[in-house]
C-alpha cells in the first residue's frame, strides 16, 4: 500500500545502492590498476633467419629450343606473367601454355593463378 502514500517503494534503498554500485567501480579501477603494473616488463622475441636458398642447377641439354627460351625468361625474371612469356617469346597462346605444361610436369616451374592470368614461378 506504498503506492497510496506516494512514497516510492525504491526509496529506501537509494543508499544501499549507491554504495554497492561504488564498491562495484572501486573493485573495477582496482582490477585495472593491477592490470597495469603486472605487465611484463621485458618481452623476449625470437625470429628466426632463413638461408638463403641456394639456386639448383637444371640441366639444359635435355630441352627443346623454345623450352630453354621460356625457361631462361623465367630464370632471369624469378617471377612472370604468362601474358609475358607470350609476349617476349612471340609464341602461340597454346604453345606456351604446353611448354609451361611441360617444365610443370618435371617439377621446374609452378604456375600460380592471378586474375586472368598465370605467374610462373621458378620452383625451390
Amino acid at each position: 500500500m506504498a503506492h497510496d502514500t506516494g512514497i516510492c517503494p525504491s526509496l529506501n534503498t537509494v543508499t544501499q545502492q549507491t554504495y554497492l554500485s561504488l564498491a562495484i567501480v572501486g573493485i573495477l579501477i582496482l582490477i585495472g590498476i593491477v592490470m597495469i603494473f603486472s605487465k611484463q616488463t621485458e618481452r623476449i622475441i625470437v625470429k628466426k633467419v632463413k638461408e638463403p636458398k641456394l639456386k639448383k642447377e637444371i640441366d639444359l641439354s635435355k630441352f627443346k629450343p623454345e623450352e630453354k627460351k621460356v625457361l631462361k625468361l623465367i630464370q632471369e625474371n624469378q617471377t612472370i606473367f604468362q601474358a609475358d612469356l607470350i609476349e617476349k617469346t612471340q609464341f602461340g597462346k597454346a604453345k606456351v601454355s604446353r611448354i609451361l605444361d611441360r617444365l610443370e610436369g618435371q617439377d621446374i616451374i609452378e604456375r600460380k593463378r592471378r586474375g586472368m592470368t598465370n605467374v610462373v614461378v621458378l620452383k625451390d
